[in-house]
């Protein structure tokens, strides 16, 4: 099982660039995961097109949060998966989002635009970093979670 992975979009409308890539991108993942900060219910919408699990990030307003919950676990492909935004500061980011599950195979966030591919405590901590962030992303990156035996991530750096 593939399963595309997103976070921070910080969009208003799903723009040209934003739609080429997921067709791209995404066209062959089974599911798509967004760590949150979607920002607006037009690219909830958008995304609706694929198999989407989605939580709320921090600067994601009423129109939002009225839909997505903070954090989930969802089981895709016979593993379970955190996915949670983060919030706070960059620093024990990985700790914070790592104590909000207990027995969970991976951990999907967001919040830092940075990319994480990790294991911790034997948990895969993934964070897909950020497609669309010209500011704070050190690069805009997009990941995949492969889901068979194990659960192994990859970040696609665009």
């Amino acid at each position: 099982m593939k399963v595309g992975v997103l976070s921070d979009t910080h969009l208003r409308v799903p723009d040209e660039s934003f739609k080429r890539l997921m067709r791209e991108r995404f066209s062959d993942v089974d599911a798509v995961i967004h760590a949150g900060d979607i920002v607006s219910p037009v690219v909830l919408d958008y995304l609706s097109a694929w198999e989407l699990y989605a939580v709320a990030g921090n600067i994601d307003g009423w129109e939002i949060t009225q839909h997505l919950p903070e954090k989930r676990v969802i089981s895709l492909g016979g593993k379970d998966i955190g996915i949670t935004h983060g919030g706070g500061a960059p620093g024990g980011l990985e700790e914070r989002v790592l104590s909000a599950f207990n027995t969970v195979s991976c951990i999907v966030f967001g919040h830092s635009h940075n990319p994480v591919n990790k294991i911790k405590d034997g948990v895969l901590l993934f964070n897909p970093g950020s497609p669309t962030d010209p500011r704070y992303a050190k690069k805009n990156s997009i990941g995949y979670l492969t889901i068979g035996e194990d659960i192994t991530g990859e970040i696609v750096y665009l």
